[in-house]
């Protein structure tokens, strides 16, 4: 074995080494879909349930809600939902409770399940600005010099 054999079994070794394909992260994908029935909820489902890596397949339809866990693309489960016919959009709301004006304009929303809100990315909504800041804390039970009015 010569030079020559051993370039060749380097170059066999290196070309057989297959390329590993990275891996996609457990994800857990939220989505506003419009049910009317069993039949609908039964059809989003099953839908749903045939894409690759799907873990879990959960059905909500009193708030209109579906969430899918496991190896996925987010576009592709929106993409797949909306196959189905059902008007279909990554899920809109966040907790109530992140919100810092929950009843304003762009946020309050009275299609919300209950204890949520629209989420927005205006910062001036969904912050408190460092007076409100100041007023709240004032009468907090977590403030130890808070005012205690009773």
């Amino acid at each position: 074995m010569g030079v020559s054999g051993t370039l060749e079994y380097f170059s066999e070794l290196l070309s057989s080494v297959k390329k590993v394909k990275k891996m996609k992260q457990l994800n857990t994908v939220a989505l506003k879909v419009r049910m009317d029935c069993e039949g609908c909820k039964r059809k989003v489902k099953n839908t749903l349930s045939s894409l690759k890596g799907v873990k879990s397949v959960d059905v909500d339809l009193k708030e209109q809600k579906v969430t899918v866990s496991g190896y996925v693309d987010a576009k592709k489960v929106l993409k797949k939902a909306q196959s189905t016919g059902n008007k279909s959009e990554p899920w809109p709301y966040v907790p109530y409770n992140l919100i810092a004006h929950p009843y304003a304009a762009q946020v309050y929303d009275k299609k919300a399940p209950r204890g949520f809100v629209r989420g927005t990315e205006d910062t001036a909504i969904a912050t408190l600005s460092t007076v409100e800041q100041h007023y709240t804390t004032m009468f907090s039970d977590d403030n130890p010099n808070a005012c205690s009015i009773m």
